[in-house]
C-alpha cells in the first residue's frame, strides 16, 4: 500500500448532539414540516453537528431561513453548551433583522430549551417550534445541509486543530454554499442570487 500511495480510510468518529432526556419545557411543533416558504426571515430552522479534530470535537451550530436556503448565522465552540445556539441565532438577528413573530424550530435538544436561549426567542417575540421526540424528519433542511457539508466539503478531511476546520466551515458557508452551490429547490441558483432576483422583483412591483 505504501509503494502504491494507498491509504485506507477509517470510519469517522460518531457523537450524539440531541439530548432530549432533560426536564426543560419543549415547545410545540409548530413548523409541522412547512418547508416551503415564500418569504425571507420568516422562518428559520436550526440544528448542531460535531467535527472531529486533532484537537477533539469541534460543535457547529447553524440557523438557516427557509425561504432561500441560506445560513443566516452559525456558531462554532470545543463545547457543546447552550451559548453555542444562542450565539448563531444572535448573528442570524444581527445579520437580518428579523421582525417579532418569526419561527424558529430546532430539535429537542437541552440547549434549545436551556433557559438562554428561550429567553433569547422571548426578548425578540421569536415563536419557538421543536422537532417530535426522534424524528429527523421533523427538521430535514438542517439535516440536508450538514449532509452537504459534510460530504462535499470535510468528508476525507483531517483536521489538525479546530482552528483548521472552523477555518473550512467559514469558507464553506459563505465562499460556497450560501454564494454559489446551486440548489434544485430553488430552481439551480444559488442562496444569494436567489435572494437578490426577490429583492430586484420587489423594486419593480
Amino acid at each position: 500500500m505504501k509503494e502504491a500511495r494507498v491509504q485506507a480510510r477509517y470510519r469517522r468518529k460518531y457523537k450524539v448532539t440531541t439530548d432530549s432526556n432533560h426536564e426543560n419545557p419543549v415547545f410545540d411543533n409548530v413548523l409541522d414540516r412547512q418547508f416551503e416558504q415564500s418569504q425571507p426571515d420568516q422562518v428559520y430552522v436550526s440544528d448542531i453537528t460535531y467535527l472531529w479534530t486533532q484537537e477533539g470535537w469541534l460543535y457547529l451550530a447553524v440557523v438557516i431561513d427557509l425561504c432561500a436556503r441560506r445560513v443566516v448565522g452559525w456558531s462554532m465552540s470545543s463545547r457543546m453548551k447552550a451559548d453555542l445556539v444562542c450565539d448563531a441565532l444572535q448573528m442570524a438577528i444581527w445579520q437580518r433583522r428579523p421582525k417579532a413573530g418569526l419561527i424558529v424550530h430546532s430539535d429537542r435538544g437541552s440547549q434549545y430549551a436551556s433557559k438562554a436561549y428561550r429567553r433569547l426567542l422571548k426578548a425578540h417575540g421569536f415563536i419557538g417550534s421543536m422537532s417530535r421526540k426522534g424524528n429527523c424528519w421533523d427538521n430535514a433542511v438542517a439535516e440536508s445541509f450538514f449532509g452537504s457539508l459534510k460530504k462535499e466539503q470535510i468528508k476525507w478531511r483531517h483536521y489538525q486543530t479546530r482552528s483548521e476546520a472552523q477555518q473550512d466551515v467559514l469558507d464553506y458557508i459563505s465562499m460556497f454554499y450560501n454564494s454559489k452551490r446551486l440548489h434544485s429547490y430553488l430552481g439551480y441558483k444559488s442562496p444569494g442570487q436567489y435572494e437578490k432576483e426577490m429583492a430586484e422583483l420587489k423594486k419593480v412591483a
